[in-house]
């Protein structure tokens, strides 16, 4: 091994400063290092003793899923092997980016059922460990063979982490032996997949199953377990909610507390409904009602153990952080009756004395988030077109796309179109992201006008890159011929940037050509679909 480390340190170094230990005068010293160390190789395979062979593996499992089609196998095969990025100086020509439209691809083959094919597996694990948004979608088509692969390969062991128990069957509902086994003997990995798959298909089994063993598990395990119990929340639930209020860690509290609010008529939720209605009521003393905001003095024994965290984060006064997060917990049912019978629009847009009003917007933004409240949330977003382009009630873009996702898809995509129309894309990425794909007719076209409008403004269209690169992925591909007429080179204005024209028709027809790309796509796993 000396020997052979000097080589390799000589080859680093190089033959000037560190010449050869051998050869003869008349060799060159590079052609001598070669012929050293190939000798070195035969030697060292030469002194290789016999030893008894390796224990085969298993054979990979079977995949009874379908074969994909020819073309689509082909397609897969381009997408996986496609590494384009943006050009120099953020150009990126018309070519579709490949690797962002795998992502949709796969989508659409597991929709389908399809069988990935085997010589596609290395590939589509690779792209899986670069990208962990990819890996729920890859390691789903991949299938059992890539859990085998995994097995045998360092870099892919990502795959037996998400898998759940590791790429091992779970035991079923019915095998309560198995279940107690797994539960009692397994991994942490294991024990989570086990009772996120029971939470899925019998809640109150998984729920018993953590609760028998609760008070001997670490609070970072049990903080993750009570997690799993937001699929399926229900009633039912709140008994061991409860008891999970008095742990000994505060992470596992919050979380408990933030459950049982998101259960309007849990004992929790009925306690905040007090104390939030202690701190907002109707004024009706001044020339009309006004909403009065009287903060909680103190955070008590009480509110900790409800869930209320009592040291504000720095720059945010104490009662003002108390506030928000009693109206947060309180069931948004009992705001009507507490402020005078009136509807949701109604108590928002009833002006709030002495500054108060984004506090308390704000928290209700949260609370109809949390209890999914549809209504409450059209009352907090207001009309797309108004002036304050967000609602009352929304404090941020963030805000407005949590609020938002309450609601049904068509709608969404209604109020997002709206918004477009009035205010233009400068603000829209985020509210664009939390539509559904394809974009609806209304909204693909708001898109394209206002791309269009902004073509005519004469700016480059780099300030709309990541709206562009939304389109790509999400706009109908039937809209593909709408878009023939933007690819012709605009006459420029004189106040226009220079150049701006070709830019746009360069990135108009990148779109074009990606959403073809798409329908092509869907054309082809369509074809001999199970």
């Amino acid at each position: 091994m000396t020997a052979w480390e000097d080589l390799v340190t000589t080859a680093l170094l190089g033959t000037d400063r560190r010449p050869p230990t051998t050869g003869g005068p008349r060799r060159e010293a590079p052609v001598a290092l070669l012929d050293e160390a190939a000798v070195a190789t035969v030697r060292r395979r030469a002194g290789l003793r016999p030893a008894p062979a390796a224990r085969r593996p298993e054979p990979a499992p079977a995949d009874p899923r379908p074969a994909l089609p020819a073309a689509a196998a082909r397609r897969l095969a381009m997408l996986l092997s496609d590494r384009s990025g943006a050009a120099a100086g953020g150009r990126r020509g018309t070519s579709p980016d490949l690797m962002e439209l795998l992502p949709q691809w796969l989508a659409a083959a597991n929709a389908r059922g399809f069988a990935a094919p085997p010589q596609a597996l290395p590939a589509l694990l690779d792209a899986a460990r670069g990208r962990t948004d990819l890996r729920p979608a890859a390691l789903a088509f991949a299938g059992p063979r890539a859990l085998w692969l995994a097995r045998l390969n360092q870099d892919w062991r990502f795959a037996l982490r998400a898998a759940p128990g590791g790429g091992a069957a779970l035991p079923g509902p019915e095998d309560s032996d198995g279940i107690r086994q797994l539960w009692q003997e397994g991994l942490f990995a294991e024990r989570v997949a086990l009772l996120a798959a029971l939470r899925a298909r019998a809640p109150e089994t998984a729920r018993e199953l953590l609760a028998g063993t609760w008070a001997t598990e670490r609070a970072e395990d049990r903080l993750m377990f009570l997690d799993s119990l937001r699929t399926g929340l229900a009633a039912g639930d709140e008994p061991f909610l409860e008891q999970a209020l008095s742990d000994r860690s505060r992470n596992v509290r919050t979380t408990a507390a933030e459950l049982l609010s998101a259960l309007p008529g849990s004992a929790l939720a009925g306690r905040m409904a007090v104390r939030a209605g202690a701190c907002v009521a109707v004024d009706h003393t001044g020339d009309g009602p006004v909403i009065a905001v009287e903060a909680p003095p103190e955070c008590d024994p009480g509110m900790e153990r409800d869930g209320v965290v009592a040291k504000p984060p720095a720059g945010r006064g104490e009662r003002s952080w108390w506030l928000g997060q009693l109206v947060e917990a309180a069931p948004l049912s009992g705001w009507p009756t507490r402020l005078g019978g009136r509807s949701p629009q109604e108590i928002v847009a009833l002006p709030v004395a002495d500054g108060w009003q984004g506090e308390l917007h704000a928290a209700w933004c949260r609370a109809a988030v949390r209890q999914r409240d549809g209504e409450w949330a059209r009352a907090l977003l207001g009309v797309p077109g108004a002036p304050e382009a967000g609602g009352p009630g929304a404090v941020s873009l963030a805000e407005r796309a949590k609020l938002l996702g309450t609601l049904e898809g068509g709608e969404r995509a209604g109020w997002v179109a709206g918004f477009i129309a009035a205010h233009g894309l400068s603000e829209a990425f985020q509210l664009l992201g939390v539509c559904a794909v394809p974009w609806s007719a209304p909204l693909g076209r708001s898109v394209v006008d206002a791309l269009n409008i902004a073509r005519d403004a004469g700016s480059y269209p780099w300030s709309f890159s990541g709206v562009m690169g939304l389109a790509e992925r999400c706009l109908d591909p039937a809209e593909a011929g709408r878009l023939d007429a933007l690819l012709a080179i605009p006459d420029e204005r004189e106040d226009a940037s220079p150049g701006a024209g070709s830019y746009w028709a360069e990135a108009f027809q990148r779109l074009v050509t990606t959403l073809r790309l798409r329908a092509a796509m869907l054309t082809e796993l369509d074809d001999h679909a199970p």
